[in-house]
């Protein structure tokens, strides 16, 4: 079990940290500017494997064992030195990114170093089966032991999410149910790895361009969505579910054959092999890719629901879109949508005087869905019928103008098949307006317009 036992320790967790600077990618990103602009000879992802983010069997195998711990760079401020120390030794650390989302930097750092590797003509390890590097040292050996680990059914193999103590300086960063070995900030370091080390491979750039190109700066930006929002789909047209699966196969021989890992697949067969990796590559190609990303109640600052919620007796049969109208412009960033999403629930809690803001769901132009009640309990969205579908509210008015094609698309093609696929909806659903269920424009002519060309509008 030392490989399992490994893993576990590196696993995101639950974790006190007080740090002074905030555990966030600006940090990260000042950190890596640095250390490349004082040239201090210092190979910033050799030196956080060194600091242990990348320590396992395969990542060894790929990459070599880690270099030596160098002394502190002196290129660092104290606070730096001690919040990467913090960040990537013992376990990788998870930082909070300007989209919102939740990053773990050690899947993150070893796709940027095989990245490098490649386009050094570098990477020469060879791997008996052959390995591709990228995936191998981000997300495959991650999904192969997790779904390893699960086989007896009492763990969880993917999840979940965490929340932060607080998104304008994050310091503690806390996991909102039992962890797996890819909880959510892994998958998204993990993807994100993938990302930019294939794009290091194809055009080497400085490490702090390429970040901050790819996360943005700050949690206020309302420069346009940052690349770092589009990680599933991007990540999903890179790589399909065949080759996720091909290469946890891989992954598992290779650790059959390692001596640190041999005893944890003594008992798996050849054909259990084959279905724990398809397994494997479906359930986090579903959750992380197929499935839109949600933003927890906890990450926006949402208020307690007042009294007691009732449960949704899934699955549901409809789906009701609506428009806020105020706030009246769309939310294009995770500080301003969480913004609009505190003021909609004063508005529902303090004027309507509601338990909980009404929603089931809210839809930002900034590329991700915010929880209201979720998916299983009642809203207070579409008078009547609140328990016979969710509501799902636009940010905007969109009397005169249509969302964003990605928020409408988020919807259409993302939350709908999602809710479908785990369960939630049934597959003969239908989707309506506010409107058609009472004396109401909502949700707007032009939102309506486009929702009547859904499939399941009726």
């Amino acid at each position: 079990m030392t490989l399992l036992l490994l893993l576990l320790a590196l696993s995101v967790c639950a974790g006190t940290d007080t740090g002074l600077l905030p555990r966030s990618m600006d940090s990260v990103v000042g950190i890596v500017e640095a250390l490349e602009s004082a040239d201090a000879g210092v190979a910033v992802p050799a030196l956080a494997r060194s600091l242990g983010s990348c320590g396992t069997p395969t990542c060894r195998s790929v990459l070599g064992d880690p270099p030596d711990v160098p002394p502190a760079p002196s290129a660092l401020g104290h606070e730096q030195r001690l919040l990467l120390s913090r960040l990537l030794h013992p376990d990788p650390g998870v930082v909070l990114a300007p989209d919102g989302s939740s990053v773990a930097l050690g899947p993150l750092f070893a796709g940027l170093e095989v990245g490098l590797e490649r386009a050094s003509g570098r990477l020469n390890r060879s791997t008996d089966p052959p390995l591709d590097a990228l995936l191998a040292v981000t997300l495959s050996e991650a999904l192969a032991t997790s779904f390893l680990a699960a086989r007896g059914g009492d763990r969880a193999a993917l999840g979940p999410g965490g929340c932060w103590d607080d998104v304008e300086n994050p310091q503690n960063y806390s996991l909102r149910g039992p962890s797996s070995l890819v909880p959510e900030a892994v998958a998204n370091g993990a993807m994100d790895g993938v990302l930019l080390g294939a794009r290091l491979a194809r055009a080497p750039v400085p490490l702090a361009e390429l970040l901050r190109g790819y996360y943005g700066t700050g949690n206020s930006t309302e420069k346009g969505r940052p690349p770092s929002s589009y990680r599933r789909r991007d990540f999903g047209g890179l790589v399909g579910p065949e080759k996720l699966e091909e290469e946890v196969v891989a992954t598992l021989r290779l650790l059959r054959d390692l001596p640190t890992s041999r005893e944890l697949l003594e008992d798996v067969g050849p054909e259990e092999l084959v279905a724990i990796a398809h397994r494997a590559a479906r359930d986090f190609m579903e959750l992380y890719v197929a499935c839109p990303a949600i933003v927890p109640r906890c990450m926006w600052g949402a208020r307690p629901y007042r009294g007691s919620p009732t449960l949704l007796t899934l699955p549901l049969d409809s789906v009701y879109i609506h428009h806020t109208l105020v706030p009246s412009a769309p939310c294009r960033s995770f500080s301003s949508c969480a913004r609009a999403l505190r003021s909609i629930q004063r508005f529902h809690q303090d004027v309507r005087g509601w338990d909980d803001i009404g929603y089931s769901f809210v839809v930002g132009s900034d590329g991700y869905l915010y929880q209201g009640r979720g998916w299983h309990w009642v809203g207070a969205h579409t008078k009547g019928y609140n328990s016979r579908g969710y509501g799902v509210g636009y940010v905007g008015d969109f009397s005169t103008a249509s969302p964003d094609a990605d928020a409408l698309a988020l919807v259409r093609d993302g939350l709908l098949p999602c809710a479908v696929s785990t369960g939630r909806l049934h597959h003969n659903h239908t989707v309506r307006g506010h409107r058609q269920m009472g004396r109401t424009d909502c949700p707007g002519n032009s939102l309506f317009q486009e929702i009547e060309t859904w499939h399941g509008f009726q």
